[in-house]
């Protein structure tokens, strides 16, 4: 696979250019989600590595971006994992923010928020958009299976301390299956408690091992968030028409997703 794929059709972000830090075959996270696409998480961990050089990526960069920039929005860190286990991610930001002038967004699992240098890394991003699935940690574990050593309450540290500084476009998306639907107001109360600049409401559209909400509990449960300055929903996103550098790489990620 190549660190540099789509553009695809984000329905939280637009027309978005992803960069994959990770690239892996097996899914490299913290966490090992029920719902995710990726399917089973093959290295769980919380330790930080280089798994492409900055140079891997920005030379990979640099041979397609002239020929899409028209047609991108959005540059967005994702991928094969979560993208902030990555230690060279603020450098990769850095060098491509010198390339582009279009914004640059992160969707993060917010695992390692509490880690300074990860905050500081964020801090040259436009936009971070951080999970938030569980109000606690029994549903955290149940829902999002985070590594042993990972608490509940130190993902919310970090991300309180990292809204307290950052400057860009700060959204919560919220992961909604049967699991966690009955926690609804909890998790409510923890989202006020970061006021984001956006909240997103999803739940599985893509093939997953969990059933997604239907239509119609999805627009109930964004009622509840409507104090918050801005709410997205998965239902209700606009269909964008894009067309993808390498056809033959986004076949082979749909069958790593699968």
């Amino acid at each position: 696979m190549k660190p540099v794929y789509g553009p695809v059709a984000s329905w939280r972000l637009g027309r978005s250019l992803g960069i994959d830090p990770i690239c892996r075959l097996e899914k490299t996270c913290s966490f090992d989600c029920i719902y995710c696409q990726l399917g089973k998480t093959k290295k769980k961990t919380l330790k930080r590595e280089i798994f492409l050089t900055v140079e891997e990526i920005i030379n990979e960069f640099k041979s397609c971006w002239k020929k899409i920039e028209n047609r991108v929005d959005v540059i967005t860190f994702s991928g094969t994992g979560e993208p902030t286990l990555a230690l060279n991610l603020g450098d990769i930001a850095n060098e491509l923010k010198d390339l582009s002038d279009k914004p640059l967004a992160i969707l993060t699992n917010s695992s390692l928020l509490f880690k300074r240098d990860v905050r500081k890394d964020l801090m040259a991003l436009d936009i971070v958009v951080a999970k938030l699935d569980a109000p606690n940690q029994e549903v955290l574990e149940r829902v999002n299976k985070p590594v042993k050593a990972l608490k509940f309450d130190k993902i919310m540290e970090g991300l309180r301390k990292f809204r307290e500084n950052f400057d860009g476009k700060f959204a919560i998306q919220i992961m909604f299956i049967k699991e966690n639907l009955n926690y609804l107001d909890d998790i409510i109360e923890r989202v006020r408690e970061l006021n984001p600049d956006e909240v997103q409401i999803n739940t599985p559209l893509r093939p997953s091992p969990v059933e997604p909400l239907s239509k119609e509990e999805i627009s109930r449960i964004t009622k509840k968030f409507s104090e918050f300055k801005r709410v997205l929903s998965v239902y209700n996103s606009k269909k964008l028409e894009v067309t993808p550098l390498d056809i033959n790489e986004m076949k082979l990620r749909r069958k790593v997703e699968q």
